[in-house]
């Protein structure tokens, strides 16, 4: 199969699918990295980050897709922060001991939780969370209030996250109100 019909393949998908493998995405690539972090050293290590970046690379530009009909400009001004975010992370830059990549995190899922409350095919309680969870990871943007806040802030972090793309992997998001949202989007 080509690349092309590969392509038109997923653009025709619909957004519960779409959804679900955004999901599931992000639950492979945070086990990826938590295994490679886990068990390997060296350069096994820095292969299984990668890995689970290329899978937060596609998660980001999937839901760049699925909250485009919510606001074009917020979705992919969130979309720039993951991906900046994620490219920190690959060249595993932390200025000063601070850690960029969460807190690019941290501003992509605030922007994310937003979107979420304001959408329509996902419960408002997710875009809290997410919020909640971008909050969190704002706090890695100073060593000692990062230290002061441990473990609480890592537990808020993970806690937006997690909720937010479990609901994606079980549920999805309801395509008739996604549909209904995208065809007044244009």
């Amino acid at each position: 199969m080509s690349a092309a019909v590969m392509m038109q393949r997923i653009a025709e998908a619909s957004p519960r699918f779409k959804a679900r493998i955004a999901g599931a995405l992000y639950l492979l690539s945070v086990m990826t990295v938590t295994f490679a972090e886990l068990f390997l050293r060296g350069r096994l290590n820095v292969a299984g980050g990668l890995v689970a970046i290329s899978g937060m690379v596609v998660v980001t530009l999937i839901l760049y897709v699925i909250f485009k009909p919510v606001n074009r400009i917020l979705s992919l001004l969130a979309a720039f922060f993951s991906l900046v975010g994620l490219s920190f992370e690959t060249l595993r830059s932390q200025p000063q001991g601070v850690n960029i990549a969460i807190v690019f995190a941290g501003f992509y899922c605030l922007l994310i939780g937003y979107l979420i409350f304001r959408s329509t095919f996902l419960p408002r309680m997710l875009g809290g969370l997410m919020v909640i969870g971008g909050l969190g990871w704002l706090t890695y943007v100073s060593n000692p209030l990062v230290n002061f806040l441990s473990p609480y802030n890592l537990a808020c972090g993970l806690l937006g996250e997690a909720s937010v793309f479990m609901w994606l992997l079980v549920m999805g998001v309801n395509t008739s109100k996604w549909r209904e949202k995208a065809s007044l989007a244009n």
